[in-house]
């Protein structure tokens, strides 16, 4: 059987996997460009792309292929110490490292170097991670206002406020300041660690963002670029 070959990679603001959204589309914000290896920047295969606004990117989780599988996993969301059937997750610990994601289609590019690539947003991927596949988003068939989520339900992402401090702020780029809140609301701490004295830090954006967690409030206490 021919292997899948891949077609392409995401360039994203987060060099490691801590931090990444567990789910695509929790934060708009975040932007991401895929671009597509030499012989597939062909602009006739985008033809008619731009008549969508979601795409389904089905890609790889290059940093957790492994040659064994474990028939159960532990989901952040339910604290790191309950296991579930891998299949009932989206972990990605998986028999085969793929993952999919729905993300905002912004923009085609035909035109300029290494085009045609796309500009799209909500991504939860790491930079350089590798596609497989894009297909469209459709609507009517992919949305189930009915579905029912199983123990996703009862775990339903929380938000935490956020609070920078005033001589902090200069140093995100305007640009960045909206994926950056959108991203700390989203409490990327691991489940099984909760310390409010513990200080965590992410890489985004050319950043090192150091913060603590106390009660729903996270604090920023540090920013150093990498």
């Amino acid at each position: 059987m021919e292997q899948m070959k891949i077609i392409g990679w995401v360039r994203t603001d987060f060099p490691e996997k801590f931090g990444a959204p567990r789910q695509s589309g929790l934060v708009r914000e975040l932007t991401g460009r895929i671009e597509f290896a030499p012989e597939y920047r062909n602009k006739e295969a985008f033809r008619g792309l731009d008549e969508y606004s979601h795409l389904w990117i089905l890609w790889q989780f290059s940093e957790s292929i492994r040659d064994d599988w474990s028939p159960t996993v532990k989901p952040p969301r339910l604290g790191g110490n309950r296991r579930m059937g891998v299949f009932a997750t989206r972990s990605p610990f998986r028999p085969n490292p793929i993952g999919l994601s729905c993300v905002r289609l912004e923009q085609v590019c035909l035109d300029g170097k290494e085009a045609p690539y796309l500009m799209v947003s909500g991504v939860d991927m790491m930079d350089h991670t590798p596609v497989y596949d894009i297909k469209p988003y459709l609507a009517y068939t992919d949305s189930h206002a009915d579905a029912v989520c199983g123990f996703a339900d009862t775990v339903m992402d929380h938000e935490l406020q956020v609070v920078i401090p005033e001589e902090l702020k200069a140093e995100v780029p305007p640009e960045k300041w909206a994926g950056l809140i959108g991203l700390l609301k989203q409490d990327i701490r691991p489940g099984y660690l909760h310390a409010p004295d513990r200080v965590f830090g992410v890489s985004f954006a050319g950043m090192n963002i150091k913060f603590t967690v106390n009660n729903n409030v996270l604090t920023v206490c540090a920013i150093a670029k990498l």
